[in-house]
């Protein structure tokens, strides 16, 4: 969940409700909406529960389409249309992802402008004025190849990750292309168990923002 202190959204849905509920302190009205990358169950699992629960699910046409949701709690946005949720000015913008229609999402509200990122190769739009980055770490290209090479990891797979997954080495040429003179945090998020190293993201990141880095 992220809130300026006045407006709480839900940035994806992708475990079991009663998991949502129980993070919520079974809160769940209390969210002014939830916003939906994509279709893919580990980010719109819940989707239809958030509707049948009186939430507005916020999320691409084609993610929609993707998912079988209908009803007035379904919200189909466009990428580069901005619009408000409470006190939150949401700008969509498309990613690149193996998805009917992803998409990624700067939120500016009282405490100040956030990008979330994920489940994207690389992302073709600079920002300004972030105060804070939520942003996919998902591999390291060379560990990914060291991987397959040792035949831990299937070749054939090796390609969709790329295609479709930030890796550091893209994530960190994405901050250093965007004005961060604002950012207060970086958190990045959807590394992959086997393709990443936690410590050494870290660390990179760090190195090239000058900014704290958590990871999650």
């Amino acid at each position: 969940m992220i809130s300026d202190g006045t407006t709480p959204l839900l940035l994806e849905c992708g475990i079991r409700f009663r998991d949502i509920q129980r993070g919520l302190g079974f809160g769940v009205s209390s969210l002014a909406g939830c916003l939906v990358s994509h279709e893919h169950q580990d980010h719109a699992r819940a989707a239809l529960d958030m509707t049948r629960y009186g939430v507005n699910v916020y999320a691409s046409q084609g993610t929609i389409e993707a998912l079988g949701i209908s009803g007035h709690r379904v919200r189909p946005i466009k990428a580069l249309q901005q619009f408000r949720i409470g006190s939150w000015t949401v700008l969509p913008f498309d990613t690149v992802h193996d998805a009917a229609e992803p998409l990624g999402f700067v939120l500016a509200g009282e405490a100040g402008k956030v990008l979330y990122l994920t489940d994207s190769a690389y992302c073709k739009y600079r920002f300004d004025g972030l105060t804070h980055l939520l942003v996919e770490a998902n591999h390291s290209v060379e560990i990914l190849r060291r991987n397959v090479d040792a035949g831990m990891f299937d070749k054939e797979h090796f390609g969709r990750v790329v295609r479709n997954h930030l890796s550091i080495e893209r994530l960190i040429d994405m901050l250093r292309a965007n004005d961060l003179s604002r950012v207060k945090e970086i958190h990045l998020l959807h590394l992959s168990d086997q393709n990443s190293d936690e410590a050494a993201f870290k660390t990179a990141v760090q190195r090239a923002t000058g900014k704290p880095v958590y990871v999650h």
